[in-house]
């Protein structure tokens, strides 16, 4: 079954009521990019009238995390799936609608392809950048995510 906007919003609201709940959805996947957004209102503000920083990582993990998933199910081995550490910076206020977008599903093959041969755990960082839309950064997140073959 190939990964659709439609069916990961539909898992975000079941799986990640939260998520879905702030707004965040998937808009756009493919073998090398994903594009969530995320609007600014009243359930997902901070009190500095823009956009919670936490409601923001969602929207950047989603991005990132689709394409993990994504190249996992189509490697056809089991493979366990982690973020182990994560950074963030903002340089805007986050208001209207922000855009994430994770473009370095490479990375992920390549990850992937280690553990597979090695049989040991792996790590991947990868980067989602959000925009407002003016196209100005707001954020910048990057995800460490592990991966590991199960036996």
């Amino acid at each position: 079954m190939k990964l659709s906007p439609q069916k990961l919003n539909t898992f975000l609201m079941w799986k990640l009521p939260s998520a879905f709940l702030c707004g965040v959805r998937a808009k756009y996947i493919d073998a090398e990019k994903c594009i969530a957004t995320v609007k600014f209102r009243w359930i997902n503000q901070n009190p500095f009238n823009s956009m919670f920083w936490a409601v923001q990582g969602m929207a950047a993990e989603l991005t990132t995390g689709v394409l993990v998933m994504s190249k996992i199910r189509a490697s056809g081995k089991k493979i366990s799936m982690l973020v182990a550490a994560n950074t963030a910076s903002f340089s805007k206020k986050a208001t209207g609608r922000i855009t994430f977008q994770c473009v370095e599903g490479h990375l992920v093959d390549a990850a992937i392809e280690r553990a597979i041969r090695t049989g040991e755990g792996q790590t991947v960082w990868l980067n989602a950048i959000g925009r407002n839309s003016d196209g100005a950064e707001v954020s910048n997140f990057s995800f460490e995510w592990t991966l590991k073959v199960k036996s």
